[in-house]
């Protein structure tokens, strides 16, 4: 089944960029990485922009989170705030979160878990921003 947070989506306006912004990937990104599954490991990396009071929220939501990795088989390789950038200021994100899994299938089981689903509303009311990366192994590694 394919992810059911359609309706529930919510994009909005990013003050940095003057563009609409994703908080949660869309269905039809989630069906590519479906598609795109070639049962190897990936890194995602999620770079995070949080509403006023949002950082203590999203802590909140990554505690109820993270025991939902572990039966999937994966792993939390970092979370933490960011300090300050190096070069341009308006390119700075409040924090990144870095998770190794299995698979993308893996990936996608864990937003479709009904545990997962009842604390996403914390993760989305808890961000302005956010994006999304992909992250394969080099070839060798």
């Amino acid at each position: 089944m394919l992810f059911k947070w359609g309706p529930v989506l919510r994009t909005i306006l990013s003050p940095c960029y003057g563009k609409r912004a994703l908080i949660e990937p869309s269905a039809s990104d989630l069906q590519k990485l479906r598609e795109k599954d070639d049962r190897r490991p990936f890194v995602l990396v999620q770079l995070l922009r949080f509403v006023e009071g949002g950082r203590d929220a999203y802590v909140r939501y990554s505690a109820a989170a993270l025991p939902l990795l572990r039966p999937l088989g994966a792993q939390l390789l970092y979370a933490g705030q960011c300090i300050e950038p190096l070069g341009d200021p308006s390119q700075a994100w409040d924090a990144i979160v870095v998770v190794r899994y299995p698979t993308r299938s893996a990936y996608l089981r864990m937003l479709e878990d009904p545990a997962f689903t009842a604390i996403a509303p914390q993760r989305r009311a808890a961000l302005r921003d956010a994006v999304y990366m992909i992250m394969d192994d080099w070839p060798g590694r």
